[in-house]
């Protein structure tokens, strides 16, 4: 692996073309942190695919991508005088070394959760209300849920043990059934939603990421689709052309060309 020395000259090479490029390309210097903001949230769901398909060449290009934007703000930044680079490190080196105290104070942990419940005692300390204040209003709903979770149970609101959980699944599931037979759709929308987060809590109690495990499986009906619409092309018919028996003899094989 690189030097430090190494890794901070490849640093400031690219401080360097962010300069260049503010000053002397048409498009980075018509760039604004608005214009920006739906490019660096692209950017980071590709590093999430890269991520989930474990394909770390593909990380380290989208890391340079989502490390570019960071750059790009900070330069942005620097010319409104509000902060530059050094002022974004800083920071966070600040925020870290306050959230860590016990490895940078006299604070003892024992494991994880330790870690987690001080976490968050501290940044109530900081001034936040609410524990629930660091969950962005624009995440994903069932990344949103999942945060929630983890947020309130970092403060000891949590369930004893997973089998507690799944009794709750359970109930919201016998409730969810009920409103489906009277047919009220706000009413089933509600009690959906409870099936879902439940469910979500259910999967944190077995350290399952629920938004990683949705992914894979619509990466995995993606791919066994595909095939089924691939098979049917080079039979000559359209999926509308085939009945369902036809179509499952072909999701079988690409259920067993997938594992």
């Amino acid at each position: 692996m690189n030097s430090r020395q190494t890794q901070l000259q490849a640093f400031d090479r690219l401080l360097t073309i962010m300069d260049e490029l503010r000053a002397e390309c048409p498009w980075d210097k018509k760039q604004t942190m608005q214009t920006l903001r739906h490019l660096t949230i692209e950017e980071t769901y590709e590093l999430g695919d890269a991520i989930l398909e474990n394909d770390l060449e593909e990380v380290k290009k989208e890391l340079g991508d989502v490390l570019l934007h960071i750059i790009f703000y900070a330069k942005i930044g620097s010319e409104t005088k509000d902060f530059d680079i050094a002022d974004v490190c800083n920071t966070i080196c600040e925020k870290l070394i306050n959230r860590h105290p016990h490895i940078y104070g006299d604070v003892s942990v024992d494991n994880e959760e330790d870690v987690k419940r001080n976490w968050e005692n501290i940044k109530l300390k900081e001034g936040k209300t609410s524990v629930l204040e660091g969950v962005p209003n624009s995440l994903p709903a069932l990344v949103k849920a999942n945060r929630i979770q983890d947020k309130v149970a970092g403060v000891g609101f949590d369930w004893e043990k997973p089998e507690q959980v799944w009794e709750k699944v359970e109930e919201e599931l016998s409730e969810f059934r009920d409103e489906v037979k009277t047919n009220n759709l706000e009413k089933m929308e509600a009690e959906f939603g409870d099936v879902l987060f439940s469910m979500v809590n259910y999967a944190r109690f077995l350290d399952i990421n629920p938004e990683n495990a949705l992914e894979r499986t619509n990466k995995k009906f993606i791919k066994r689709f595909q095939y089924l619409e691939a098979k049917a092309k080079h039979i000559g018919k359209s999926l509308d052309q085939m009945t369902l028996a036809e179509m499952d003899v072909f999701w079988e094989e690409a259920k067993k060309v997938d594992s």
